[in-house]
């Protein structure tokens, strides 16, 4: 079975709390990164952080779609699908 963007929320929240300390309650799904400080350095970062922790190669181009939880959980459905479609 697939999994939906919904599913990763909130292990994305809790990789974006981990990878960049930041305090759960600011953490909201549909608040911008560039509010929590997530430049687009930040958001590189956010990928390889995604990259480690789920074992997945994630295009880099993707950084420009990363604007908010809700989207990163989304980039991360999305390449997981394509990964299981591969295997």
């Amino acid at each position: 079975m697939v999994a939906a963007v919904g599913d990763h929320i909130a292990e994305v929240r809790e990789i974006v709390r981990d990878t960049f300390r930041l305090d759960p309650a600011l953490i909201e799904d549909d608040a911008p990164l560039e509010e929590l400080g997530i430049d687009s350095k930040g958001r590189i970062r956010l990928l390889a952080a995604l990259e480690v922790y789920y074992g997945i190669a994630l295009d880099l181009g993707k950084r420009d779609q990363l604007t908010d939880i809700g989207a990163v959980a989304g980039v991360l459905a999305e390449a997981l699908r394509d990964q299981r479609a591969d295997e």
